[in-house]
């Protein structure tokens, strides 16, 4: 990717469990920022699917991320965003 964003999976050096811990700390942060019940393997889930869209919101706006903190942070922003648009969409 010329100056793109990298998400979770396209980072080099981020293997699977590193991608789980990513996940789950994303998922479980946006769970509590959105008020969610959700279980272990769904904050996993969101947290991995949330990196991806947080990724590619990252790249729009063309905003480096690399690094732990900040995929982090790109996967919560992305989980989050995920777990508002399913509320909305459910109720």
């Amino acid at each position: 990717m010329e100056n793109g964003a990298l998400a979770a999976l396209g980072q080099p050096g981020i293997g699977l469990f590193m991608m789980l811990i990513i996940g789950f700390l994303a998922g479980y942060i946006a769970e509590k920022a959105t008020a969610s019940d959700q279980g272990f393997l769904t904050n996993i889930l969101v947290g991995i699917a949330g990196a991806f869209v947080g990724g590619k919101l990252a790249e729009v706006m063309d905003i480096p991320v690399f690094g732990f903190v900040r995929t982090l942070v790109a996967a919560t922003v992305g989980a989050i965003i995920i777990l508002w648009v399913w509320r909305r969409l459910r109720s």
